[in-house]
């Protein structure tokens, strides 16, 4: 019976150590899966610290930014939490030392404004700071050009290159001061950062960069973020071409956020910022800028109103001495060769034909080649008025000569003879003027009258010695014959002028009118189009 019992214990004690192993075995795994996620918790609460409790001396930029990087701490889908009110438009260039100016003592004894300036070294006062709106994160904005280029100085079309700087804050981006870096290069973790998704809007089409990397990204101990990229536009501007080449293009473009309204993100232009920077080396071809500004999008402007968006505007000009030293000086010297021909001869046919063909075919060959250099347009343009005159005035000169040729080559009418060494001027220009309505040979005739009376000679001023006169006093009928037959004509009808005489009248007025003529419409020209631009 004792060994019965003592077996059933045995039996009993096997089971019972079975029992105890298992208990075991599961304490054990509780135990290690506790302690397990008591590490996990503990990594993960140290991933959630405060990026300047993890950063310390000798950590390079690359696992800093692995470290703010983390899924579990910066998610790049949400918007940067806005916490600072004081972060808009007064904002210098990071590390800018210029820029570094402390609170007043008012502000220094707010706690808020201690930790604010203790972990942001950069905020400055400024005098004209706009009002934030709380929960709205602001971007700073500012350009640099670097170079301007047009493909000629008739095109409408301009390249602009330059450097877009955006900056933010983001505070989920802060690290340690005791790190040994004054920024983190961020340019590898590109895709891992939030950025804003920043369109330009109002130009003509972007040209491929040189290099596949044409942008910065930079982070500050603050947690500001600067982002730097390089643009190359090609500015379809506007112009006015009826002024043509006095008008001053006007090229514009604007940068708006795609998908953010403007309660989620604003735009201002860094510093309140009036005009672009310039680089020390900036370089213009065919490109003049006289002004440029930058402003906030007009409502008018803005393609939608509820997006904040800026402009920027480019003015340039035309090179006037390029065009004066192409178009207009060779096109009035070509004019005024034409009016050489009033200078010579009425019959020198061969010398006038040559001067006014030549300077004719020599405008319309300027002319054409510096027409198929200029855009296209449907109305009336200043080069259009211009070629247009000139080349009426050149036509005229020619013209002029035909007349003049013609009209010496008539025959004489009642046998004139006409006497070279008399001056047509003297003799036949009072009678022209009075015949257009100019009485200006009123004087003359009084003092021919009184002479007459005294019983002198007439005045030889309108009456040559061999000129055939009309007397009635010769007797009952009246009867004809020259002024020096010792009649007193009181009645005298000149016969029609000798041809060759009329044909150098005719010179003569056109040497005055003609110049005369183009100073009025050169002076006319170039007020007016140079006034209306």
């Amino acid at each position: 019976m004792g060994w019965v019992a003592l077996g059933r214990c045995a039996g009993g004690g096997g089971r019972l150590s079975s029992v105890l192993s298992l208990s075991l075995t599961s304490l054990a795994s509780s135990l290690i899966f506790t302690i397990l996620c008591i590490l996990t918790l503990a990594l993960t609460l140290v991933t959630l610290v405060r990026a300047e409790d993890i950063f310390e001396d000798g950590k390079s930029d690359k696992e800093i930014l692995d470290n703010l990087l983390l899924s579990t701490r910066y998610d790049k889908r949400l918007l940067p939490p806005v916490q600072d009110a004081d972060f808009c438009c007064g904002m210098r260039w990071p590390g800018d030392a210029t820029g570094l100016s402390n609170r007043s003592s008012t502000s220094s004894n707010d706690p808020k404004n201690q930790y604010k300036n203790q972990n942001n070294n950069h905020y400055t006062s400024h005098q004209h700071l706009r009002t934030h709106l709380r929960g709205t994160l602001t971007v700073n904005v500012s350009v640099l050009l670097l170079s301007l280029a047009s493909p000629d100085e008739s095109s409408l079309k301009y390249e602009v290159e330059f450097l877009l700087q955006q900056q933010w804050y983001d505070p989920r981006l802060r690290y340690s001061n005791r790190s040994q870096y004054e920024f983190l290069n961020a340019i590898h973790h590109y895709d891992d950062i939030w950025l804003p998704d920043t369109y330009f809007i109002m130009h003509g089409d972007f040209k491929d960069p040189l290099i596949p990397v044409h942008f910065a990204l930079r982070i500050y101990r603050n947690g500001t973020v600067n982002y730097l990229m390089r643009r190359h536009l090609i500015l379809s501007c506007q112009g006015r071409l009826n002024i043509f080449p006095f008008d001053d293009p006007l090229c514009s473009f604007a940068i708006e956020s795609i998908s953010y309204e403007q309660t989620a993100i604003t735009y201002v232009w860094k510093n309140d910022e009036g005009t672009l920077r310039k680089s020390p080396s900036l370089t213009s071809l065919n490109a003049y800028l006289i002004k440029n500004q930058t402003i906030t999008c007009p409502i008018k402007v803005s393609w939608r109103g509820n997006y904040s968006c800026l402009k920027v505007d480019l003015i340039f000009t035309r090179d006037r001495a390029f065009y004066f030293t192409t178009v207009f000086i060779p096109g009035i010297i070509l004019v005024t060769s034409s009016f050489i021909t009033f200078w010579l001869e009425w019959n020198a046919v061969p010398a006038r034909v040559m001067i006014g063909v030549t300077t004719m075919l020599n405008f319309f060959t300027t002319s054409n080649g510096f027409r198929s250099t200029l855009p296209v347009v449907s109305n009336l343009t200043a080069m259009n008025v211009w070629d247009g005159v000139c080349m009426c005035f050149i036509y005229a000169s020619l013209l002029e000569f035909v007349c003049v040729n013609y009209v010496g080559r008539k025959r004489p009418m009642h046998n004139v003879v006409y006497r070279p060494g008399e001056n047509p001027v003297t003799q036949r220009l009072p009678a022209v003027l009075s015949r257009i309505g100019i009485i200006l040979a009123s004087p003359l005739t009084l003092s021919q009258g009184k002479k007459k009376r005294e019983g002198g000679p007439p005045t030889g001023a309108t009456t040559g010695p061999n000129e055939i006169v009309t007397c009635t006093n010769c007797g009952p009928n009246p009867c004809t014959h020259t002024t020096t037959n010792g009649c007193t004509a009181e009645l005298r009808k000149k016969e029609p002028p000798h041809p060759i005489r009329v044909a150098k009248t005719i010179d003569v007025i056109a040497r005055i009118t003609f110049p005369v003529a183009y100073f009025m419409f050169l002076t006319f020209f170039f007020i007016h189009y140079k006034g209306t631009s």
